[in-house]
């Protein structure tokens, strides 16, 4: 049986036909969207399996950044049952109730005002009730306690490096078995919105590391790349945990990638304009930071292009599916806008893309297009729930086989 962290999973991934990822781009607020879309996920899978199935039961990877990878811990993470601390359908509701305190409002008249004089004092919040509430939920778990293996980029301000924390690397690296609270924490702390996180890990030999780490979407904001690397590389290893499969078969690969939208394609600067923009300009401009926005939405289109082009290459687009909306306006754009009016509309959001087309990016524009006869986001995502469903059994199916092969 494998296990992880001294926990025996309930099943083993290496006699299954395929290898699944699950995938959470960063965003902050927004990340209201792909936690209403995971709910319906899982609420297909409690359909076929019963009400106490969870997501973590079925993805031998789940990744994120960021909020992203906030929302991939809180699936992942272990309660005193051995059992997910989240079910899906109370993640919405975790940014519901505490992101107001955690992204606290001005007054709309002095909040231009504010913001600018904060960005030039610090961070625009503390991070003290995020790092509160984190702590709390995650108490001392550690990296190697999740339930299913986890993919979780960071960036090392220090030696200006992104630092990835996986389950895959804790054998060749222990140093990286971090508490779960400042993984999410690290990952987390947006460059002018909380302040870096310091941390340091010590191994059973008394050997220590430290980590200076700020948010991971400046890095990778869309970690499906990041997943799918560490999986190829323990593949490629020999010594990994999944059955046999050449690095490029990606039609035994099942991908979902849920992004937390973007800004609807339209002239939004001009180069005229940002040539007469100082560092003020940069930050804060429009209501939104444009030099954050150019790091999150390029690193997430690249990863997005990329991997639409790898895998139409090896004839295995019906393996990835990508949900993203391209079309934020306003404030819903905005990743600490945490007014109840804002939330309930990305909320409106998330349950809007589940009816909206099979997209996929054009390698050319970049710009989303509609898949001819694929149905809606939420038909492919039934679809792929049902191959879920059918691999878990094959694999439990599996397990007991083994397990009676050695009773005799």
């Amino acid at each position: 049986m494998t296990t992880t962290g001294g926990r025996q999973r309930e099943y083993t991934p290496d006699k299954g036909n395929i290898v699944t990822v699950l995938s959470i781009d960063g965003g902050g607020i927004r990340g209201i969207i792909p936690a209403t879309i995971l709910a319906f996920l899982e609420s297909k899978l409690q359909e076929l399996d019963g009400e106490e199935a969870r997501l973590v039961d079925y993805f031998d990877v789940v990744a994120g950044t960021s909020t992203g990878g906030l929302l991939a811990l809180m699936v992942a993470a272990p309660d005193q049952n051995n059992r997910p601390l989240f079910a899906a359908k109370d993640l919405a509701k975790f940014y519901l109730d505490h992101a107001p305190k955690i992204f606290p409002q001005n007054l709309a008249i002095i909040s231009d005002l504010m913001n600018i004089f904060k960005m030039i004092a610090g961070p625009k919040y503390d991070g003290k009730y995020l790092h509160s509430i984190i702590q709390d939920y995650f108490g001392q778990l550690k990296l190697h306690d999740t339930l299913t293996n986890v993919v979780i980029p960071t960036f090392d301000i220090k030696i200006l490096q992104p630092t990835i924390f996986s389950n895959f690397t804790l054998k060749y690296k222990p140093l990286k078995d971090a508490l779960l609270a400042d993984i999410a924490i690290g990952t987390s702390a947006a460059p002018t919105l909380f302040p870096a996180h310091y941390l340091e890990t010590k191994d059973d030999k008394g050997n220590t590391r430290e980590f200076h780490l700020v948010d991971g979407g400046v890095a990778a904001n869309n970690p499906t790349l990041a997943a799918m690397t560490h999986v190829t590389r323990e593949i490629v290893s020999g010594n990994n945990q999944f059955f046999p499969i050449k690095p490029t078969d990606y039609n035994k690969f099942l991908v979902i990638s849920i992004g937390t939208g973007s800004n609807k394609i339209e002239e939004k600067y001009t180069a005229q304009e940002v040539s007469k923009w100082g560092t003020f300009g940069w930050l804060n401009r429009k209501g939104a930071s444009p030099i954050i926005d150019i790091f999150n939405i390029g690193s997430a289109d690249m990863v997005d292009i990329h991997l639409s082009a790898l895998f139409q290459a090896l004839r295995s687009e019906e393996s990835y599916l990508r949900i993203q909306c391209d079309a934020l306006t306003g404030t819903t754009s905005s990743t600490d806008d945490s007014s109840m009016e804002n939330m309930q509309k990305l909320v409106q959001i998330g349950n809007d893309l589940l009816k909206k087309p099979v997209s996929r990016v054009n390698i050319e524009t970049g710009l989303f297009e509609k898949i001819l006869g694929a149905g809606t986001n939420a038909d492919m995502l039934t679809s792929f729930a049902k191959k879920l469903s059918d691999e878990r059994k094959i694999r439990r199916a599996n397990v007991l086989g083994r397990n009676k092969e050695l009773l005799v």
